[in-house]
């Protein structure tokens, strides 16, 4: 799971990352994790500063994108990657590495927006510090941090693989099947989660 805080809502527009963390899910629990303040010799916005809390300062005595990025890429190696909006932290991802002359070797994208609407129907808002509320998850730290977002969104993610396994006795969750649900439409993902269990079960 991976969250990037940024000086602007897109790379195409100037945006560049300022904060990062990526914590490894396995056995249903957060495992490792890497987080870092990033400085891409960039000026902080003053509404970026009242949301993250992140400042000039802090940035400035960041260690530079170029040593980030490359360590940021062998913790994540080629597992596969996962975000809250995952199209925006995968494009600053791209960007980043782009500049570093970087290629990320994630095995797949899978978006955590995406399959709460798939598998948790019906609630108010699937917007982050809303779903938390909605489920009971807890912020660990600051909203709008790398780490406390990437943290609740871990939980999210752990909380939706029980449901699989409550509903469909999804047990082996392979992050492939998470990356297929992500693709369909709500309607079909419970005779699609059906028909996955019992091709399992009869192989």
């Amino acid at each position: 799971m991976i969250d990037f805080e940024t000086s602007g809502m897109s790379p195409e527009q100037g945006g560049r990352v300022t904060e990062v963390a990526a914590l490894r899910i396995a056995g249903g629990e957060v495992v490792d994790r890497f987080v870092s303040l990033i400085n891409c010799n960039v000026r902080i916005p003053y509404y970026i500063t009242e949301l993250t809390g992140i400042t000039q300062t802090m940035v400035d005595s960041a260690p530079p994108v170029s040593e980030v990025m490359p360590d940021l890429l062998n913790f994540i190696g080629s597992d596969t990657l996962a975000a809250h909006n995952a199209s925006f932290d995968e494009k600053f991802l791209k960007a980043e590495c782009d500049r570093q002359g970087l290629w990320p070797a994630h095995d797949g994208l899978v978006c955590s927006v995406k399959l709460a609407r798939r598998i948790l129907p019906g609630l108010p808002s699937y917007s982050l510090g809303k779903l938390a509320s909605s489920l009971r998850i807890r912020f660990q730290g600051a909203a709008h941090r790398a780490e406390a977002d990437a943290e609740v969104a871990s939980q999210l993610l752990i909380h939706i693989a029980q449901c699989l396994s409550e509903r469909y006795s999804v047990d082996d969750l392979d992050p492939q099947l998470l990356i297929e649900i992500n693709k369909m439409s709500a309607a079909k993902v419970p005779y699609f989660l059906k028909n996955t269990v019992s091709a399992r079960r009869s192989a």
